[in-house]
């Protein structure tokens, strides 16, 4: 894709997305002519001219003959790789290995990355920006405000450099290239995106965006979770960011020598401006800091975020912080494996917000979903066995209304690769789906025949903590845990609350959580008492950021947290338990 300007890129994108059907077989095709030969595919299609069929002959020939598969499968092909052989998936060189978060099963995944990995990132990121421009435009010599973070790479036994995804994009060449290229940028240098410390990094980023106030054209971060931490940490850090911008200085508290010296190449002492925002973060401390990001960044035009999924929770705070006149934009669709959509409606609110499927970064099928029965709560979605499937159909088939699992075929090397999202076609553009993300399939909370997802969950604490906003209490963050140890069996939610609540209305949350869960056989078991009554851990302020410390100590990055919804390591369950103050059990099932 050679785009110069953004009319250049949608009006490439409008081209393949009006032939998204044939774009995809052509995709397929050259996906298989690079990476022919590999061991993987040699099991499967060994006897095939990939070079000389027909691209539609090829497809339906590919479909039938190379299996689905999930990551466990391709694991033991990945390890290799990360022991230093070549040619078992792709053919490209992997230089790097990524990392998935590890936040929604437990553990990290490794995942080839190549140069084709970045260039779709800027891609994606280029054609994104063309859609927001046209809503929102920007100043080209403005500045972005990014809370992004990399992680630092580590070697596997066969030499390659391992970490996060988002570590990679920032430590290469297209993100340098851009930095250098591009007058609207981040305010923070790689020092600071690099530094190890994310609190550090935090500090800065901060006091960068400040000093560069009158310039910060938008907000941004990977997740909207990191904004909304980010902020909440400002809340303790102001005071000592309004010195350092009256004076110039940095923090003692910032000691990496790295990050010093490139943040005090950058500001220097701005009396006025101190001045100001520490006024007007004397004024925002009344309102419980309400529209902090437009009152110290009056020039933005919008926060730019993943804010679907695991992230919804995390909206209203982000709402509050962005007051009623800067709008929220969700950033586009994808994973560690692929980018899948991009928004091209930067005004749909994010509780909305559809993407549109890009059919050249991978070679998309859709395995359609049924449910087995209808679950009782309005938008409540299970997995696992609750599903019935059919077989899959390519991106040209999928019907408006019906769910599906998304299944990729990468350049690097995953091949009908079953990703685990649950999507709805919400309509077409042209001639290439607009998704509406629903949830990860896997379970998350079953102790028997029960059956609840990321969503399920979600629902139920939503639900159950209605009772707090007559308190003016705030839940800061959730999670879960199937516990088995005692019998029966029963589910246990953690909150962490902001605001004084009495533990009679706790007690109510408690009892609102467990009538919300709706999967069938979670009613059959309350009611029989094969599962017991829920119970509901109130910890102390801070226990999350414990957690996320937990990860992020062991590799995760910032920019890629996510708080997990259920937990099952052994740590993690450690610091909720001994950080609990409160405990609330539900009354009987009726």
């Amino acid at each position: 894709m050679d785009t110069s300007s953004g009319d250049d890129v949608i009006s490439w994108f409008e081209e393949v997305a009006k032939n998204a059907g044939k774009v995809q077989m052509e995709t397929l095709k050259m996906i298989l002519e690079v990476n022919h030969g590999v061991e993987y595919m040699e099991k499967w299609l060994k006897d095939v001219d990939v070079h000389n069929m027909d691209a539609e002959a090829l497809q339906s020939l590919y479909v039938s003959r190379v299996p689905l598969v999930s990551h466990a499968d391709l694991e033991p092909y990945i390890q290799r790789i990360a022991e230093g052989e070549t040619s078992l998936l792709t053919k490209q060189p992997i230089t790097t290995l990524s990392l998935s978060s590890g936040t929604t099963e437990g553990r990290q995944k490794y995942i080839p990355f190549t140069s084709h990995s970045s260039k779709t990132t800027l891609q994606i990121f280029k054609l994104a920006a063309a859609y927001r421009s046209r809503v929102y435009p920007t100043r080209e010599e403005g500045k972005i405000l990014e809370f992004i973070y990399g992680s630092k790479h580590f070697k596997t036994k066969g030499g390659l450099l391992a970490g996060t995804a988002t570590t990679h994009y920032f430590a290469s060449q297209e993100f340098k290239l851009k930095q250098q290229q591009t007058k609207s940028f981040t305010c923070s240098p790689q020092e600071v995106i690099f530094s190890g410390d994310y609190k550090q990094s935090t500090y800065c980023h901060f006091l960068l965006g400040l000093f560069h106030s009158p310039q910060v054209e938008f907000i941004t971060s990977t997740f909207a979770y990191c904004i909304v931490q980010a902020l909440r940490l400002f809340e303790d850090y102001w005071r000592d960011l309004c010195d350092d911008l009256f004076n110039g200085t940095l923090s003692p508290k910032i000691t990496l020598p790295g990050i010093r010296r490139s943040v005090l190449d950058v500001i220097k002492p701005d009396k006025c401006l101190a001045t100001w925002v520490s006024s007007q973060c004397e004024e925002l401390k009344e309102s419980d800091w309400y529209g902090l990001i437009p009152k110290l960044w009056p020039n933005a035009k919008y926060v730019y975020s993943i804010m679907t999924g695991s992230m919804q929770p995390y909206l209203e705070k982000l709402k509050h912080y962005a007051g009623d006149r800067l709008p929220l934009v969700s950033a586009e669709y994808g994973a560690t494996e692929s980018w899948i959509g991009v928004n091209m409606d930067p005004c749909s609110p994010p509780e909305n917000v559809r993407f549109t499927v890009v059919p050249t970064f991978s070679y998309f099928e859709f395995i359609p979903l049924h449910l087995r029965y209808h679950k009782a709560c309005v938008g409540s979605t299970s997995g696992g066995d609750d599903y019935l499937e059919a077989d899959p159909v390519p991106l040209s088939k999928v019907k408006i209304g019906q769910q599906y699992e998304i299944v990729l075929t990468t350049f690097t090397g995953l091949y009908r690769y079953r990703l685990g999202d649950v999507v709805e076609v919400a309509g077409f553009y042209k001639g290439t789906p607009k998704l509406n993300f629903i949830c990860r399939r896997k379970l998350i909370l079953t102790i028997n025949i029960d059956k609840n997802t990321e969503k399920d969950l979600q629902l139920a604490v939503q639900k159950g903590s209605q009772p707090l906003i007559k308190s003016r209490a705030e839940l800061v963050d959730f999670t879960s845990h199937a516990k088995t140890e005692n019998q029966p069996g029963h589910y246990v939610v953690y909150w962490e609350i902001k605001g004084e609540v009495n533990e009679h209305i706790l007690a109510l949350c408690c009892k609102e959580i467990d009538a919300a869960f709706a999967d069938h056989g979670y009613v059959v078991s309350r009611k029989n008492n094969s599962i017991g009554p829920l119970e509901l851990c109130i910890v102390e302020p801070g226990t999350f950021k414990k957690i996320m410390e937990h990860f992020i100590g062991n590799g995760a990055t910032m920019s890629q947290f996510k708080t997990p919804r259920c937990i099952t390591n052994p740590v993690s369950l450690k610091i909720l338990n001994l950080w609990t103050v409160k405990r609330f059990h539900s009354t009987a099932y009726m």
